[in-house]
Parts: structure tokens; sequence; C-alpha cells
């Protein structure tokens, strides 16, 4: 046992309770001890004896610390037990059960392990709603009250039409940057993938078929382009988690992990294109529009989009100067929802009904985080990460820092599927030791995060994927996975040359 372990055991026996009703968490070395675990807020400590105020604690045993040695069987093995939660969730997302499903599943099955009783499940589940992940949740139903919103009063296809309009569209390659830019700005700033999509569709497919842009084409577009903007825009679910867990700035974040990012990716998939354009351009083409209806904005919904775009820039500036926290974000996402709903002419009522319609449809997405901080925490209790600390020893030992930061890359794009939010977090979780073992810095450790949810999305059929080709009206799945696996190979290089070079 480590010297700090001996001095904070000592110490607790005179200390008080902390505000959350329990003792701090004590760093064990070696072997395996007794831990307590607070029956009012589930928080646990682990000591060779008992703190001095039990207060409500009660014993279970727990795996401490990441230098435990591989002869201590019965203590190992209790923490691999501790992953099991982890590992079913796996085996039960990629066997294609709903994810809130197996997340609430696997969250019994982790209390149960923690040796959880039913007062400190249902306080764990309490403490949930205040965390970091419920907070994002909150954001992302706001967002898609502010994507309603906006639709409402017209500023979004406005948007769009002005892209399309300023590039003058009449080259399929002028219609596929066209397409590309109003995708990367529509989705950046909705935040979700389908949401802009849904929105994008109806404007720019009728200019696709009228410069013979494929089917196959657009589909790609829309999911490789919508995929980086979800790491560009400073309000999206992945940006906001990220900036969250790691620490750093959105300007930093920008410049270093997700601009490289997504310049990879647009580069190759721009490459990719020319190759399905030819040789889809008369196998997979859309009908002759004929007298489809062209949209035209109203001044109402010029007005509302002026008021919006010059609203959203005020608000990330101030959010960078400032260093705004993450909650600072529900207040941006309620305030343009008000100004343009005004600006558009939409009365306070109606507005607030839009908005609320929006978030309704994200309420099984919030619910699946509040689900998921439990689920780490079991987890955590039970020792699996600690044990998979132990497990990933001779590897970290052995590369260093780049090979966590590269293992935690692959893993991430391999092995862990899901929610991208709830990817982010957990693998973050998982690699948290081993993090602070070995010193890696945040920025690369960002990178890693942000290539493992891309590269799965890229070469796994999901949800994006799926969607993209529902409104691109195609069915080339065979052609949107060659350009996946393309760019998740290079999107892969390029993360593990930046680990060894910048580690």
């Amino acid at each position: 046992m480590s010297s700090q372990g001996s001095e904070e055991s000592q110490e607790s026996d005179g200390k008080k309770p902390s505000e959350a009703g329990c003792f701090p968490s004590v760093q064990v070395d070696f072997g395996f001890h007794v831990g307590y675990i607070c029956r009012e807020c589930g928080h646990g400590q682990t000591s060779v004896r008992p703190p001095g105020n039990l207060c409500h604690m009660r014993p279970f045993p727990v795996l401490q610390g990441s230098a435990m040695v591989m002869g201590m069987n019965g203590t190992f093995l209790w923490g691999l037990l501790g992953l099991a939660p982890l590992a079913i969730y796996i085996v039960l997302v990629f066997r294609g059960m709903d994810v809130l499903a197996a997340t609430a599943t696997c969250v019994v099955i982790g209390a149960v392990l923690s040796g959880q009783t039913m007062v400190s499940f249902g306080n764990a589940l309490a403490q949930s709603l205040g965390s970091f992940l419920a907070l994002v949740g909150l954001i992302i139903m706001l967002g898609r009250g502010l994507g309603e919103v906006l639709n409402a009063t017209g500023a979004s296809r406005t948007i769009v039409h002005s892209i399309i309009h300023t590039i003058g569209v009449d080259t399929e390659r002028k219609a596929m940057f066209g397409i590309m830019a109003s995708c990367l700005v529509i989705v950046g700033l909705l935040g979700t993938m389908a949401g802009g999509n849904a929105i994008i569709a109806p404007i720019v497919l009728p200019v696709a078929a009228a410069v013979g842009l494929s089917r196959s084409t657009v589909g790609v577009i829309f999911q490789a382009v919508g995929e980086e903007a979800l790491i560009l825009g400073p309000f999206t679910p992945p940006v906001i988690t990220l900036l969250g867990l790691t620490g750093i700035g959105y300007g930093e974040m920008l410049l270093f992990v997700s601009l490289p990012v997504a310049a990879i990716t647009l580069l190759v998939t721009w490459v990719v294109l020319q190759r399905i354009q030819r040789s889809t351009r008369h196998s997979a083409s859309y009908e002759t529009p004929g007298d489809t209806e062209r949209y035209e904005p109203t001044p109402r919904s010029r007005r509302a989009t002026r008021v919006f775009a010059l609203s959203f820039l005020a608000a990330v500036a101030y959010g960078i100067i400032v260093k705004a926290p993450t909650s600072f974000v529900v207040v941006i996402m309620l305030g343009l929802s008000l100004v343009t709903g005004f600006a558009g002419g939409l009365r306070f009522g109606e507005l607030l009904k839009l908005v609320v319609r929006g978030m309704a449809g994200n309420v099984g997405l919030f619910l699946l985080f509040v689900l998921l901080d439990p689920f780490i925490r079991f987890v955590e209790q039970s020792g699996g990460f600690a044990a998979l600390a132990t497990l990933m020893k001779p590897l970290t030992e052995a590369g260093g820092k780049p090979a966590v930061v590269i293992a935690g890359g692959f893993l991430g794009a391999f092995g862990i599927s899901g929610a991208t939010v709830a990817t982010l977090k957990l693998l973050h979780q998982m690699f948290t030791p081993l993090l602070a073992t070995h010193g890696v810095s945040m920025l690369a450790w960002s990178l890693a995060l942000v290539v493992a949810t891309r590269v799965h999305n890229f070469v796994f059929p999901g949800a994006n994927m799926v969607s993209s080709l529902g409104f691109a009206e195609s069915e080339d799945l065979k052609s949107m996975l060659r350009n996946g696996w393309i760019v998740a190979a290079c999107q892969l290089v390029f993360l593990t040359a930046f680990s060894l070079l910048y580690e």
C-alpha cells in the first residue's frame, strides 16, 4: 500500500462527512480492502479500517488502484467482473438493441455488482439529473426546439437558399460544393444530422437533379459532411461534451483537433465523390425536376435569418471571450429561439409550443444521458476501470503516451457503439486512470476522442448513415461505406502520426 493511501486512511478517523454525506475516496495501490459506500448518495470509500464516523456507510468489496499484480487473482477477477455491464452494453448495441434499452439493462446489472440498495440506486438517479451528461441532454433538447423555430420562421431554408444562390450552381462540381456548404452550415448550427438534412434535402435535391448529380453522390455528401459539421459547430452535442470532459478551449480544439480532422475528411470525400459521380451518374440519377416549385424567401424569413445570424455570432464571440461554461449554452439556445421567433413574427405562446414540441422529440435521448451517469459510476465503484487500466498497463508501459492515445482512438472506433455523447463519456472514463498516470495532454486525447467517434460512424452503418441515404432518396450503401472506410483509414493514420510526433 502506498504512503498516500496510509495517510488518508489514518486521517479519516477524525473527519466529518463531506457535503455529499460521505468521505472522499481513498486510492490504495495494492491489496484487497473493505470499501464503504454511502447509503444516501452512493459514493464509496476504501480503507484498511472503517472511517471514524460511519453514519450510513455499509461495507462492500472493491478493487482500488491501478498497480494491482496479476497474481492477486481474487482481486483482479472482481475488478474484471465490474467491467461486465460495459461489455454487455457493447454486445447488446452491436446486436441491434436500442441504445436506451441497452443502457437501462446495464445500469441494473451495474447496480447489482456494485452492491446498491433501492435507496442508494434512487439517490444515484437523482444525482444524475444534476450531472454534466444531463446538462448535455437538456442542451440537445433545446437545440431541437431551436430547429423547430428556425423551420417555422423560414430562417433555415433561407440560409440554404442564400448559400446555393451565392455559389451560382450550374455545374456538377458547383452543386457538390453548394450542397456540402449548406450541410456544413445547417448541421453545424442545429447540432443534429437528421434535423439538418431534413431541412436541406427539399431545397437541394431539385438543384442536384437539374445539374445531373446522382443519388449516391448526394447521399455521401449528406453523411460525410454532416459528421464533420458536428465537430465544428460551437454548440453541437459532441463539441459541448468534448470541451466539458477535457477542459480545453473551443478555439484550441477547433484549430488543432476539429479543423484538421474535418479537412482530411472533406478533401478525401471530394476526391472519392468524383469517382462515385462518374460511376453512378446514369445508374442512380434523379428524375428531371420539371415544374418543381422553387423556394423564395419572404421579407419576414429574411429578417428572422439576419437576426439569428447576428445573435449567433455575438453569442459565440461572447462565450469565447468570457470562457463561458457549458451551462451558458442553455441560455443561448433559449435566447436564439426567442429572438429568432419574434423576428419571424411568432407570438410568444406559439413560440414556446414550437420549442416544447422540438424538445419532446429528444426525451428518449435525455433519459439515456440520465441513466448513463450512474451506469459509469457503478462500473467505477465495482473496480472495472481500475481492472481495465491493469490490463492495458503492459501496452502503455511499452508505448508510453502515444500508446494510450492510439489505443483510445482505436478502441472507441471499433469497440464501442452507441450515441456519440455516450461514447465520448464512456471512453474518457475508461482511460482516465491511464491519462493521469502517463500525463497525456488533453489536446492529444481530444483528437483520439474525435477520431474514435468519427471513424465508428464512417465504418459501421448506423443511424446517421441510414438517415442520409433516406434524405438523398438513395439505396447505394456500398458507395457510402467505400467513402467511409477510406476516410476512416486516413483519420486513423493522422491520429497515429499526431500521437507519435506530439506526445
